[in-house]
Order: C-alpha cells, then sequence, then structure tokens
C-alpha cells in the first residue's frame, strides 16, 4: 500500500491536488473520504469532479445521501445514515458496480456494504487554512 502526504495551504491548493489525485482513479473506484466535519471533504470532492471533467456543480449531498454526476461520479454523505439496512433500502451499496467513481463521507455508518477494495483519502485539519491530505 503506498502512502503519500499533501500538506495543503488553501481551498485552492486542496482543490488542485484533489483534482491531479482524479487522475490516478479508474472507473469502479471507491474511495473512503475521512475527515472531521469542516475539513474539506466537499472540497476534495469538487476538485475531484474537476479533474473527472465534470463541469456540473458538485454540492454536499447531506440530505439527498448521494448525489450522481453524470454516472461518472457518486458523491455519498453518509453522516445521517442510522442503520445499514436503511442503507439497503436506499440502494447505497446499488453503484458500487455502475462503472462510476464513488467518494464516500462517512463511510464508517455503511461498513459492512463497502466493497473489499477501497483506497482512503483522510482530511486533517490543521489551521483555520492548511490541511494535512493523506492518501492509500
Amino acid at each position: 500500500m503506498m502512502l503519500s502526504s499533501f500538506l495543503s495551504k488553501s481551498r485552492e491548493d486542496t482543490l488542485a491536488f484533489a483534482e491531479q489525485y482524479a487522475l490516478t482513479l479508474v472507473p469502479g473506484d471507491v474511495v473512503l473520504l475521512d475527515g472531521d466535519m469542516g475539513a474539506g471533504k466537499t472540497v476534495f470532492t469538487k476538485g475531484v469532479a474537476k479533474g473527472l471533467g465534470i463541469e456540473e456543480e458538485v454540492t454536499s449531498p447531506t440530505y439527498a445521501y448521494m448525489n450522481d454526476y453524470d454516472g461518472r461520479l457518486f458523491h455519498y454523505d453518509c453522516y445521517r445514515i442510522e442503520s445499514i439496512e436503511q442503507a439497503e433500502r436506499l440502494g447505497l451499496a446499488d453503484y458500487f458496480d455502475m462503472g462510476g467513481i464513488c467518494i464516500i463521507e462517512w463511510a464508517q455508518n455503511i461498513a459492512p456494504l463497502l466493497p473489499r477494495r477501497v483506497k482512503r483519502v483522510t482530511i486533517k485539519k490543521i489551521s483555520e487554512n492548511e490541511r494535512e491530505i493523506l492518501c492509500e
């Protein structure tokens, strides 16, 4: 497992790093995006979308649970998922095999449904503007 680390000094740094990270992804990849509230998970996802050539505005799917961008990017927010049964009823696992890239925030809430092979990105808030981004 290769681990890389990046120190972002701004929102723009995070967007640019994530745009480059997107170039390492292949259809079917599932990326678990870890970080506290306000760490920059949605900002990172916006950068990935740009790197994939998606022009639609990426927004946090907090209330929708999952946003679909052209079938190429599925952005999950599982913060409000209360049970595996709820996640199954919502069909969240159905998208893992649709050939798009899945980015999942708060993935621990649907852990039993995740595929065996996943990638993980952790964003740690260092200061108001600085973030440490770890990719494994």
